[in-house]
């Protein structure tokens, strides 16, 4: 089946078969294989994105679904030199990355965070996180570079 979305900001086009997973779309069709896919059951979050402006898991996401939708990954995150976001570097910075694996989910669940509240409180970013395992960093890291980038977020604004 067609399919017409916006991704990344860009429009996209496409075929897709009914019963493809958004997560196998992106990596295969549309070659965005900075998302990573772990339990493709919805369980470890690693291959979050935004979907409409809200963290999804795209393992549970059948790709027909994003028609006429807008799509973020983690790619869709970079400045226009194509450095990291600030948000990347805060997860770099105060040591939230390890392995990366679980980085692209992690990093897309936090900037849906961000997006939808710009001054979470510790236990609020440990609830917008708690979908997305990590079996490296031991989490606190991760929540401290959120914690800074949603700092940083309220500096900016005038």
């Amino acid at each position: 089946m067609k399919i017409a979305a916006f991704i990344n900001g860009t429009r996209v086009e496409a075929e897709t078969d009914p019963s493809q997973r958004l997560s196998d779309f992106l990596r295969t069709s549309q070659r965005l294989t900075g998302l990573k896919e772990g339990c493709k059951e919805g369980e470890c979050g690693a291959c979050t994105v935004l979907l409409d402006g809200a963290p999804v898991n795209s393992c549970l996401v059948l790709a027909f679904q994003i028609d006429g939708r807008r799509v973020e990954t983690i790619e869709g995150l970079r400045g226009t030199n194509g450095q990291p976001s600030p948000l990347q570097a805060a997860f770099v910075a105060h040591g939230g990355v390890q392995c990366g694996y679980c980085t692209p989910g992690m990093v897309m669940a936090a900037e849906g965070l961000l997006r939808g509240n710009a001054a979470p409180d510790e236990r609020a970013i440990r609830h917008g996180l708690a979908g997305n395992l990590c079996r490296c960093t031991g989490y606190q890291l991760i929540i401290e570079a959120v914690a800074a980038e949603a700092a940083r977020r309220a500096d900016d604004v005038p």
